[in-house]
């Protein structure tokens, strides 16, 4: 019981912690950094402390504990994604999140095409990195550290476990990188007159840069949809989510069953050794959505309190993986690794500045920065960026983000693709999944030039 009461209270502490830093420390409310990457950072440097001068049985434990937590919690993020969101129609999605899909997808399989090519012509051959290292960037950056986390048994299984601390890593980089470029480009865009809304960079509120709006500019959490003599609505939306981890387990044992009896005996690799669980929990929280979208008249699953019970799992998740990251794994390829994340920023800025204003028709900027925020952070990182210049959401930028994530979030950042990235890699090398990315590029490439390119 120790354990568990000093490993909850310990994240408790070191959360509240970054808060209170961010509302006392001015750079940090200048480029909006997240409460719970500071309080990761400290917890950080106190763990390191402990360990090295006070390594007790009980500190041991508590940092096992968190180590383990991230893995559990990263279901839960993914299980609430489209729990309470009525799925609309697929020409609905893609009228209004057509081009803003395909943009994604380029940013996505680019960060992949990046990655390995630098693995192939520079960091394996001069540096001796796992040729798995090429996919950091698609996993830290677009998926976050909530996927690096999700993904620790998968490194464990290809052999490869400090690549769980360069993955962390790799997001808490991306994270830095989001706020602070992003909040860059957002400047550089309001002098240049490329925003449609926002005209000055003094225009953004204090109350977003310090994160505690007034009374009353305060919204609510979400509705309550269960009277509370019947259940606690909080029990019950929390119930469906445990459905949902539950069906993404199901399906995870049953693709492993499947490649066991019909696959590998026709001598293909093991794909779905490795394969990480918390991708098959969002495809359980859209079944759950379907089924509900059908049956339930009186809409009783509000995706805000969903996204409410997400942003806790994030939050905890996020000081619990910076916490427990291995300093040494990324002293070991502290070379490669600024290599490899020089490079993945330079590609999400080129992607902003050259290929964005190119093709979208409307909120350029805003539709790209979105874009940004959520390919170098998380998309909460996106939608921050995109309130900054956007408040009141009158460019289609916040809409097109909404309406791409249903069909981009089932594969890239934490999806499918994701998911399978390192097992590919592991079984097909570098370059044939190198090949296979960069021929996805030029594939979205063409389907935008004949479904949206105009002259």
């Amino acid at each position: 019981m120790d354990v568990v009461i000093f490993s909850f209270a310990g994240l408790s502490i070191f959360l509240l912690l970054g808060k209170y830093v961010r509302v006392k420390v001015k750079f940090f409310q200048k480029f909006f950094i997240p409460s719970a990457l500071i309080g990761g950072f400290i917890g950080l440097i106190v763990m390191q402390i402990l360990l090295l001068f006070y390594s007790t049985p009980l500190i041991k434990e508590v940092n096992d504990i968190w180590k383990m937590s991230p893995g559990f919690l990263i279901n839960i993020v993914f299980a609430t994604l489209f729990l309470g969101n009525r799925i609309p129609s697929l020409k609905t999605i893609w009228n209004i999140g057509g081009i803003q899909f395909l943009y994604g997808q380029v940013v996505a399989w680019g960060q992949y095409v990046v990655g390995l090519g630098l693995v192939l012509v520079l960091l394996t051959p001069f540096f001796g990195v796992n040729p798995m290292f090429g996919a950091l960037i698609e996993i830290g950056f677009e998926g976050g550290p909530g996927t690096a986390a999700g993904l620790a048994d998968t490194f464990k299984i290809l052999g490869w476990e400090e690549g769980l601390s360069l993955a962390l890593a790799t997001a808490t980089v991306g994270i830095f990188a989001s706020v602070v470029i992003g909040t860059v480009l957002i400047n550089i865009a309001c002098r240049k007159g490329q925003t449609e809304i926002l005209k000055r960079p003094e225009e953004i509120s204090k109350d977003l840069l310090m994160g505690i709006p007034e009374k009353e500019k305060r919204t609510s959490a979400g509705t309550l949809t269960t009277s509370l003599e019947s259940i606690e609505p909080m029990a019950y939306h929390t119930a469906f989510i445990g459905i949902a981890i539950f069906i993404g387990y199901i399906i995870l044992k049953f693709l492993i069953l499947f490649e066991n009896q019909f696959l590998t005996p026709l001598g293909l690799p093991k794909i779905m050794i490795g394969f990480p669980l918390f991708p098959l929990t969002m495809i359980g929280g859209i079944i759950i959505q379907i089924i509900m979208d059908r049956y339930d008249t009186k809409n009783t699953i509000d995706h805000k309190l969903m996204m409410r019970i997400n942003g806790l799992s994030i939050d905890f998740l996020v000081v619990a993986a910076i916490s427990t990251i291995s300093i040494k794994a990324i002293w070991t390829e502290i070379i490669p690794f600024t290599i490899l994340m020089i490079a993945g920023i330079i590609w999400n800025v080129f992607c902003v500045l050259t290929i964005a204003p190119r093709i979208f028709p409307n909120a350029k900027f805003e539709r790209s920065i979105v874009e940004f925020g959520m390919a170098t952070g998380v998309a909460s990182t996106g939608l921050l960026l995109l309130k900054i210049v956007d408040p009141d959401a009158k460019t289609p930028a916040l809409e097109a983000f909404g309406y791409k994530q249903i069909l981009h979030e089932p594969f890239m950042g934490g999806g499918l693709v994701t998911g399978a990235a390192l097992p590919l890699i592991y079984n097909y090398g570098p370059l044939a999944i190198f090949l296979f990315c960069l021929s996805m590029m030029v594939l979205w490439a063409i389907l935008y030039r004949f479904l949206f390119y105009k002259k």
